[in-house]
């Protein structure tokens, strides 16, 4: 871990994250431990004290743990495939969507109807996850479309005689 004026840069295991930081929050390290206070109790300064030291400790947790977000496929047909290291997606479109992987991010295709999101940066791992459903977001009358995994999609009837 290292602070250079407004940039706070933490290297682990799984990789090296940097974040700029607010210029009024004092982030100070000690024992190895990264410490954020607030210059006063304005709401502005209680409010970043608070991000500054999410930001932060998810840093920590993605250079050591790292982040995933797990994807489930509904659908007839739907299907996922990894091409290289690209993620090749059919979900009822005339051609398959091609997902380019952003730097350091990963995509791991355990099933067909599964993809896993990896990453040291949750931010961008919640993104890319965030990106992908969106090509084919779940609908509510027959479910289909991609979905975090545990995700509850609200039904509707439909149609009636």
């Amino acid at each position: 871990m290292a602070i250079d004026g407004t940039v706070v840069s933490v290297k682990g295991p799984k990789g090296q994250l940097e974040q700029q930081v607010h210029p009024d929050m004092l982030i100070s390290l000690e024992d190895g431990t990264l410490k954020v206070a607030r210059p006063s109790e304005a709401k502005e300064h209680r409010a970043l004290h608070g991000l500054t030291r999410s930001l932060l400790a998810n840093m920590v947790a993605g250079v050591t743990q790292g982040y995933e977000k797990r994807l489930e496929i509904v659908g007839v047909g739907y299907r996922a495939a990894l091409k290289g290291k690209d993620l090749e997606v059919q979900v009822g479109y005339s051609h398959p969507v091609v997902v380019d992987p952003p730097e350091g991010i990963e995509f791991e295709v355990p099933a067909p109807t599964q993809v896993v999101v990896r990453g040291i940066d949750k931010q961008k791992v919640g993104q890319v996850a965030a990106n992908i459903r969106a090509i084919r977001k779940p609908e509510p009358y027959k479910g289909k479309g991609i979905r975090y995994q545990g995700e509850y999609v609200r039904r509707k009837v439909g149609k009636r005689a």
